[in-house]
């Protein structure tokens, strides 16, 4: 199964994490989108703050090992981090994914 991961984080922390699960392998790809701004409630109050969502692209297999490593670099004491299956996509994306998690031999 094929998984997209959505993750927010602050602004400052978005390209080394990408870098480190795409290096590491816990990720094909992830893409940074800018200007998120989150509104959300913390601690009983009412939080704003400017953050980047992470679109990562990854396996069932792989997301055990991908979301504790998030979890590890991650600066939020409860990070968002969700998986989103799909079952649709082009066949020739869907090999580049699976190639691209595999270990160098």
């Amino acid at each position: 199964m094929s998984l997209v991961v959505l993750v927010t984080v602050p602004p400052e922390r978005a390209p080394e994490m990408a870098r480190t699960i795409v290096a590491e392998r816990l990720a094909g790809c992830v893409n940074i989108l800018p200007g998120v701004q989150s509104v959300y409630r913390w601690e009983g109050e009412i939080a704003e703050d400017p953050e980047v969502l992470l679109l990562i692209k990854t396996t069932g297999e792989k997301y055990p090992d991908l979301e504790k490593r998030l979890k590890e670099l991650h600066t939020y004491e409860v990070p968002e981090i969700f998986a989103l299956p799909f079952d649709r996509a082009l066949p020739e994306f869907q090999t580049w994914l699976r190639e691209a998690l595999e270990n160098d031999h």
